[in-house]
């Protein structure tokens, strides 16, 4: 185990001159700060909270922490589910939920720069009346956009537009050492030796702490259409895929759900899905320049129906009707995690031609070791989520099978040229898995990366690698 100096009065006294009335420790810190949305990973209480404004507090931290040995944890909003902003081996977390404003939207440049701590959910406010969107889409809202970009987020409009990854175009960010860095900018290409910004997306706070980031917007889409296809088989469901990406509608988000996790839904939300005589379902959105310019695409949807095996095919054209569809699938984790006792979650990514085949493997999985593990996704990009349920288990049965169905799960995963993580990242929860799926040349690899950032392993301990 790592082995870090705990906080005494005189790092407060310092910490408090930098931040009057934003350090809290002791009794004055809020358990919000001991876990992110998986509590089953664990609590862990930080010895001190800092809120920080400003690149330059961020600097004053962390030179100060490397050279006193302290760890520091960043933290967005916390809605994280690997344990990835808990602070494993106490010190500080040091959290961006105060740098949370919008500094430029430049729509000739068509790129907006936020704080870290700006969340999804409030972005689009500042996009108002320019014409501009910011594609991905976590489902996530209440995350902050430093969160995304830690985690490398996907969500259900990767299909079409990519994830996070794909829209950062520049970063500021803090070394360990306290040293300012500006990564990028507003260039929309750039092959100007190794990319350090790319490596800084999806690093979950291990290399660098980020204070700045600037994004690639796109011209929005003016109209947008949803289609529910029934299956009266997940398996089918699944299968029929590769067929709706080939069919040239260009869809914006291919999501597939069962049956059991619609109820959940339905009993979590108290309202009802718009259909329920199938046992899965295929959710297609499409997005256009207008109406009869998707009319194509809703047309090729529909002949293919009845080819892949849909029951029907059910158009959402309304907001009221959109809404009844995707409201239930925003709230598919929650209502699963409202289930349960307990649950862990696997975030595998697979070949898309090969998610039926996971699918019907974890289903098996389920059934052998007397576990419930319902499943969604976004069977567009091959990303599937699994919940391994508790439900009626004791505590010491539940330990022993979990571990062992989600060995099996990644197992699968592996098999099939999957990956651990297709956009939740790694945290601490998941560091195991990653670990066996990369391999000792991999492995030693990120190592000596997080070795040349961060010598002194103050930055997220016990995160990644």
């Amino acid at each position: 185990m790592k082995s870090f100096k705990r906080l005494d009065g005189q790092d407060i006294a310092y910490f408090e001159s930098l931040m009057p009335a934003r350090v809290f420790h002791g009794q004055a810190i809020s358990e919000d700060y001991d876990h992110d949305e998986m509590t089953e990973y664990g609590r862990y209480l930080p010895e001190a909270v800092l809120q920080a404004l400003s690149a330059q507090e961020v600097s004053d931290v962390l030179s100060y922490c490397n050279r006193h040995h302290i760890a520091v944890t960043p933290r967005g909003a916390g809605t994280g589910l690997c344990g990835g902003c808990v602070a494993l081996y106490g010190g500080i977390v040091l959290s961006t939920e105060k740098m949370n404003r919008v500094l430029e939207v430049d729509t000739n440049n068509m790129t907006a720069t936020v704080q870290p701590g700006v969340l999804l959910m409030e972005f689009p406010k500042a996009l108002e009346g320019t014409g501009l969107f910011y594609p991905p889409d976590p489902g996530e809202k209440t995350a902050t956009m430093g969160g995304n970009a830690m985690t490398n987020a996907g969500g259900m409009r990767a299909v079409r537009y990519g994830v996070t990854r794909d829209y950062v175009l520049g970063m500021e960010v803090v070394l360990p050492s306290g040293e300012i860095l500006r990564l990028g900018g507003k260039n929309v290409k750039n092959s100007s030796g190794y990319s350090l910004l790319d490596l800084m997306v999806g690093s979950e706070g291990t290399l660098g702490f980020l204070t700045e980031l600037t994004v690639k917007l796109v011209p929005e889409p003016r109209v947008n259409l949803s289609l529910l296809m029934p299956f009266d088989d997940l398996d089918r469901c699944i299968s029929a895929v590769p067929r709706v990406l080939a069919c040239g509608c260009e869809p914006t988000a291919v999501e597939f759900m069962e049956r059991e996790v619609i109820a959940c839904a339905e009993s979590y939300l108290g309202k009802s899905f718009p259909d329920t005589s199938a046992d899965a379902y295929l959710l297609i959105r499409l997005d256009g320049a207008s109406a009869d310019a998707l009319a194509p695409s809703v047309e090729a949807l529909t002949d293919l129906a009845g080819e892949i095996g849909a029951l029907d095919v059910l158009l959402a054209d309304t907001d009221e009707r959109k809404e009844s569809l995707w409201n239930p699938r925003g709230a598919f984790l929650e209502a699963i995690k409202g289930s349960t006792p307990s649950m862990d979650e696997c975030d595998v990514v697979v070949p898309r031609d090969r998610i039926a085949q996971f699918v019907r493997q974890s289903i098996v999985i389920g059934r052998e070791e007397g576990v419930r593990i319902p499943s969604f996704g976004h069977a567009g990009d091959g990303n599937l989520h699994l919940y391994v349920c508790q439900d009626r288990l004791s505590e010491a049965q539940w330990k022993k099978t979990v571990a062992r169905v989600m060995e099996r799960l990644y197992d699968a995963a592996r098999a099939l040229g999957g990956e651990v993580s297709g956009e939740h990242g790694i945290g601490h929860a998941k560091r195991g898995f990653l670990r066996q799926s990369l391999g000792q040349t991999q492995w030693r690899l990120m190592q000596g990366i997080k070795q040349t950032f961060d010598p002194n392993g103050i930055l997220n301990p016990g995160k990644v690698v």
